[in-house]
């Protein structure tokens, strides 16, 4: 169902727990590659931060975002940036800081 389909809160409400679900799912997928890049890295000899993939990746959703048309690309950008900082600490705990 699209948002201008609903017709009722009880609709509304049920759409956004669908996506959240989805979302939850897709960080879970997210995180099981953040895994395996802390398993890859000591034989390439990289570092949990490697700072131009960090400005990279927030470039690439700034980018997702303004073509999406909907959510603001501040927004997008600060989510992203909790989550690579989550992310780096996460292949820190397995490689030691960088």
């Amino acid at each position: 169902m699209i948002p201008a389909e609903c017709r009722t809160m009880a609709d509304v409400r049920s759409e956004i727990d669908r996506v959240d679900a989805a979302l939850v799912e897709l960080l879970a997928e997210r995180t099981g590659y953040i895994d395996r890049a802390a398993e890859l890295k000591p034989a390439l000899g990289l570092p949990a931060r490697i700072d131009a993939r960090v400005e990279d990746v927030v470039s690439r959703v700034r980018a997702l975002a303004i073509a999406a048309g909907g959510p603001d690309p501040d927004l997008v950008e600060a989510l992203w940036r909790r989550l690579i900082d989550w992310s780096i600490a996460r292949e820190e705990r397995k490689l030691g800081p960088s």
